[in-house]
């Protein structure tokens, strides 16, 4: 497990993008299959992207996947894809074929089935798991990654490429890709930062399977920790 830390959120951010430009400029034969996860933090490093770093990104080579999706349609604030659209995805020029969204407003169940079906088709694979090139984790103060909540721990290792699951503290359904596939990636990054995030950063770095984020941080073949200095704040 690797740890890069940085002096504020924006600029772990920048280091972050600039990383995945880097990979993805270095093979230019090659096509990306990313998975992305929600939330403030990703909000971040999408409106960055957009405003500073558009025009130096092959978008024609890039797949984007996502890792989570809230059950809301599209439109809607709270919506993965939605906000991603929003600040960065209609700002750039990315193919809109390369753009596979969950839909959120379908049947949880019938929608998890199906966009398994789309990562089988797209997506190379290794026996029943994709191999995505990277996945983008962040990590809740709960220590819950990709949706996969305390309790929901089964999650961890089912034969299902994606299942539904549900946040604990409201209730709301969500559809989350499991902990098989995403310590199946090349690359698995946690994009990490603010004060509160530090023990949750601890326990990912320093602990056993203590919770989701730590299980996925200790199985990955390959693990990164984007970090600033406020999220790195409980290391020794």
């Amino acid at each position: 497990m690797k740890k890069k830390i940085y002096s504020s959120s924006i600029e772990t951010a920048r280091a972050l993008i600039l990383d995945l430009i880097e990979l993805t400029s270095s093979r230019p034969e090659k096509t990306f299959n990313i998975a992305f996860s929600g939330g403030s933090t990703p909000s971040l490093m999408f409106d960055l992207w957009a405003n500073e770093y558009k025009h130096l990104t092959p978008w024609e080579r890039i797949h984007i996947w996502w890792v989570d999706e809230r059950c809301v349609r599209p439109e809607k604030p709270d919506s993965n894809y939605g906000v991603m659209k929003m600040l960065l995805l209609d700002v750039v020029s990315i193919p809109e074929s390369n753009i596979f969204r969950i839909m959120g407003e379908n049947k949880p169940k019938e929608e998890a089935v199906r966009y398994s079906q789309l990562v089988k088709q797209h997506v190379p694979m290794q026996g029943q798991y994709p191999v995505f090139d990277v996945v983008l984790l962040g990590a809740g103060n709960d220590g819950h990654t990709s949706s996969i909540f305390q309790g929901q721990e089964h999650l961890l290792i089912s034969p299902d490429i994606y299942e539904v699951s549900y946040n604990i503290h409201n209730g709301q359904s969500r559809i989350a890709l499991t902990g098989q596939p995403i310590v199946n990636a090349e690359r698995v990054i946690f994009f990490i930062t603010g004060k509160e995030k530090g023990e949750v950063v601890a326990e990912i770095y320093q602990s056993g399977d203590t919770c989701p984020a730590a299980y996925v941080a200790h199985h990955a073949h390959r693990v990164e920790l984007y970090l600033d200095h406020a999220a790195a704040g409980k290391l020794s």
